[in-house]
């Protein structure tokens, strides 16, 4: 996984970005009124999305549409795995435990 992915996905407002690009593809003008932001600040933030590869664009007509990009949230879900199948086995444990001890 790339760091740039954690270090784009780390700031909030990228975040609400991503949620929104979760639900449909924008264009700047929609993120700008989705997030309350002003177009300069909402474009600094798809350029470091983009740059990391979290995010894409494409031409249509006069403005660019963004979307998410499957790879990033794969390699971050890929690098996450190990830590979530240690918490489920801790907290399967705990359950055994709290189940065996009425």
């Amino acid at each position: 996984m790339a760091l740039d992915t954690l270090t784009a996905l780390a700031e909030p407002t990228r975040r609400r970005i991503c949620d929104t690009l979760r639900v449909r593809e924008c264009g700047v003008a929609e993120l700008v009124v989705a997030l309350r932001m002003s177009q300069p600040a909402v474009s600094k933030h798809l350029r470091v999305l983009r740059e990391a590869g979290v995010v894409s664009s494409r031409p249509v007509a006069q403005q660019r549409i963004y979307r998410l990009e499957p790879g990033p949230f794969q390699e971050l879900d890929a690098w996450l795995r190990p830590y979530r199948e240690l918490w489920s086995d801790s907290l399967d444990k705990l359950e055994r435990h709290l189940d065996s001890n009425p």
